[in-house]
C-alpha cells in the first residue's frame, strides 16, 4: 500500500469517528436539515452519479415526466441516500423506548412476523429509503438478523459501519463463505436479511428479474436459501416521511414451492417493490447503474452504460430455457 493511500485511510477513518460521534449530538431536525443540504451538495458535485441518475429516471419516467421533474427527483434521491447516511449514525440516539418515536410500524401479515420468531425467516428489502434502519428496527423488536455486507476498501471503516449495525444484536458478515453460514443459522431457527435488488456481475451467485421492464443480474443467494429451508419471506420496505420520521411497512409473507427457482423467486420479491418505487422514485438509488449489462439487440431500449456481456447472455439463455 502506498504512503498517500495510507493517509487517505487514516483521514477516512478519522473523518467517519467524527462523524459517528458528532451526528448523534444533533437534534432530530438538525440532522434532517444536514442530509437534505448535504444531498444537495452531493447533487451538484458529484456530476458522474447525477449523469446517471438522470439516464436512469428518463429511461423509465421519460414519457411521463419532463425533463425538470427527473431533475427533482435526481436530486431528491441525493437528499434521500444522504438522509439513510446521516441517519446511520444518528441512531445512536435510538433506543427500545423512543424508537417508535421516529418509526411507525404497519404490518399487512403480524401472525406470519409473530411465527416467524419460532421458525426463523428470510426478510427482504431494497435500497429504498432508510433501508439501514429496518434491521436496527427489527433488532429492537428482538429479531436478530444475519447480514451480509461487502467490505469497504478502507477496511478500518468496515469495522465502523459493523459495530453500528450489530448494536442490536444482529450479525454482520462477510460475502466470502456467507451462504454456509446463513444455510447453518437459518437451519437453526435464525433469521437472515437480505437486499433484493443488489447488482452483481454475471456467476453462479446471480439471476435475472424484469426491473421496470428491464433486465438487470441480480444476487441470488436469498433465492437459494429459501429453496434449501422453505422458510416464509418476508418483504418490507422503508417509506420516508417529510418530518424526518419513517413508516417501516411489512408486506404480506411469500412461500414458494418446489417448482420455484432462484429466478421466479427474485423476481416474486422484486414484484412487491416495484410499485411502491414507481408511486414514490426518489427515494430509491437512481445513481446507482442498474442496468449494466445489455441483452443483444437491445441497445435502444437500455442507458449507454449497459455493455454486452457473455455471463449475462448465458444466465439470460438459462432463465429463458426454464420459462419454455
Amino acid at each position: 500500500m502506498s504512503v498517500w493511500k495510507k493517509i487517505r485511510y487514516r483521514l477516512e477513518w478519522f473523518g467517519l469517528n467524527y462523524l459517528y460521534f458528532v451526528i448523534p449530538l444533533l437534534p432530530r431536525k438538525g440532522a434532517h436539515f444536514l442530509s437534505r443540504a448535504l444531498g444537495s451538495v452531493a447533487f451538484h458535485a458529484d456530476r458522474r452519479g447525477r449523469s446517471t441518475a438522470i439516464k436512469n429516471l428518463t429511461l423509465i419516467f421519460g414519457e411521463e415526466k419532463s425533463e425538470s421533474e427527473i431533475r427533482t427527483i435526481a436530486r431528491d434521491s441525493y437528499r434521500s441516500f444522504a438522509q439513510t447516511v446521516v441517519d446511520q449514525f444518528w441512531s445512536r440516539r435510538l433506543t427500545h423506548d423512543t424508537y417508535e418515536t421516529y418509526c411507525e410500524i404497519v404490518l399487512d401479515d403480524p401472525e406470519a412476523v409473530e411465527k416467524a420468531r419460532e421458525t426463523g425467516a428470510i426478510w427482504v428489502t431494497p435500497h429504498y429509503s432508510n433501508f439501514e434502519w429496518i434491521a436496527l428496527v427489527m433488532g429492537f423488536r428482538d429479531y436478530k438478523f444475519t447480514i451480509v455486507a461487502q467490505n469497504f476498501k478502507n477496511p478500518s471503516l468496515t469495522g465502523i459501519y459493523k459495530k453500528n449495525r450489530e448494536v442490536t444484536g444482529h450479525e454482520v458478515i462477510p460475502q466470502r463463505g456467507a451462504i454456509m453460514r446463513l444455510l447453518k443459522n437459518l437451519k437453526r431457527g435464525g433469521h437472515a436479511a437480505f437486499l433484493t435488488d443488489l447488482t452483481i456481475k454475471p456467476s453462479k451467485a446471480a439471476t435475472l428479474i424484469d426491473c421496470f421492464g428491464k433486465k438487470t443480474c441480480v444476487t441470488a443467494i436469498h433465492a437459494e436459501l429459501m429453496k434449501r429451508t422453505g422458510l416464509t419471506v418476508i418483504p418490507g420496505i422503508c417509506i420516508p416521511r417529510p418530518d424526518g420520521t419513517y413508516l417501516l411497512r411489512g408486506f404480506e409473507a411469500l412461500k414458494f414451492g418446489p417448482d420455484d427457482n432462484e429466478q421466479t423467486i427474485a423476481q416474486a420479491c422484486w414484484n412487491i417493490f416495484e410499485p411502491h418505487i414507481r408511486e414514490n422514485p426518489a427515494p430509491w438509488l437512481w445513481m446507482y447503474k442498474h442496468w449494466r449489462y445489455l441483452p443483444a439487440g437491445e441497445a435502444e431500449n437500455y442507458p449507454d452504460y449497459a455493455r454486452q456481456h457473455d455471463g449475462f447472455d448465458a444466465i439470460q439463455a438459462r432463465v429463458a430455457e426454464r420459462q419454455s
